[in-house]
């Protein structure tokens, strides 16, 4: 078996780690879903495509960083009416995600970052991300990856061919692209099916969704109320090269936002109280803001 990549944070010691927390280094953790992508996706999609990505955005930043071990489930209740979802309660991913930040933080990384690839742990990552925060002196991101091909806004309208809003929903033109790239042996190309959400059908202005927005006013409820084959966007328009430019593109403003992540100093807090609090935060650790930064009594 060959070595593993420098950057592989299971496959260190712990004086390794030791020597990682010196050199400032970011660590990111991929975190996805094992659910439902249609009749053509395997149930790791969410799995795959940030794992993907992050390793993509390692190999170009090899001394910045350290990849942990892909989180493999999230929180996926309203996707139980399709077989082989896994579930975990949102208060269970959260405490959980939480606590691995926590603990990296405790070993002395101060710069994490938690790569998400399922839409529905955004809100559950966002508060395990602010508890990091507010709860160590670690600076912790939350980031979905594919947000970042929002950031050259010129790459979007070079890329994407499906419908707006829809064709990037679910199991659409984005993921079945990258999966492709990634892992295009497992795709049942034969099963390939474009799939529509049904509200988004009725063309509101306010109920409707697609990976890179959502209406103002947009209940989420079980995915069986609204798709019959799982398929939210135009998968038949997805190619594998079109999921190499996708991968590339969100390892490419991976590696520089981590690079700028690394780079920028974590600012001091700041009481603005007129008499000093007479008993901690409830919540957290007993952190006490001074002029040199955050210190724990």
């Amino acid at each position: 078996m060959a070595k593993a990549e420098s950057w592989r944070y299971e496959k260190l010691t712990w004086p390794d780690i030791n020597e990682a927390v010196i050199a400032k280094k970011v660590v990111i953790l991929p975190v996805g879903s094992m659910e439902q992508h249609g009749s053509h996706l395997p149930l790791d999609v969410d799995v795959i495509c940030p794992q993907g990505v992050a390793e993509t955005a390692a190999r170009l930043i090899p001394d910045d960083v350290l990849i942990m071990p892909t989180f493999t489930h999230g929180y996926t209740a309203h996707v139980m009416d399709f077989p082989g979802t896994i579930n975990i309660h949102y208060e269970n991913f959260i405490n959980t995600i939480a606590d691995i930040g926590k603990s990296l933080a405790y070993h002395g990384f101060k710069k994490i970052i938690l790569l998400n690839g399922h839409g529905s742990n955004t809100p559950n990552l966002d508060l395990a991300a602010r508890r990091v925060n507010i709860e160590t002196d670690a600076e912790c991101i939350f980031c979905s990856w594919w947000t970042l091909l929002t950031v050259d806004k010129d790459f979007m309208p070079s890329w994407r061919e499906s419908k707006f809003p829809g064709g990037c929903a679910h199991a659409g033109e984005l993921e079945t692209s990258v999966y492709m790239h990634f892992d295009n042996d497992n795709v049942r190309h034969d099963k390939i099916v474009d799939g529509d959400l049904e509200f988004n059908k009725k063309e509101s202005k306010y109920h409707w969704v697609d990976l890179f927005a959502a209406g103002p006013g947009c209940p989420v409820s079980y995915t069986g109320s609204y798709s019959d084959s799982g398929v939210l966007g135009q998968a038949t328009l997805a190619t594998k090269e079109k999921g190499e430019r996708a991968a590339n593109e969100a390892a490419k403003q991976l590696a520089e936002m981590v690079t700028e992540f690394r780079a920028d100093p974590k600012p001091p807090r700041g009481d603005h109280h007129a008499e000093a609090p007479t008993f901690p935060m409830p919540w957290g650790q007993n952190v006490k803001p001074t002029s040199m930064g955050n210190v724990f009594e």
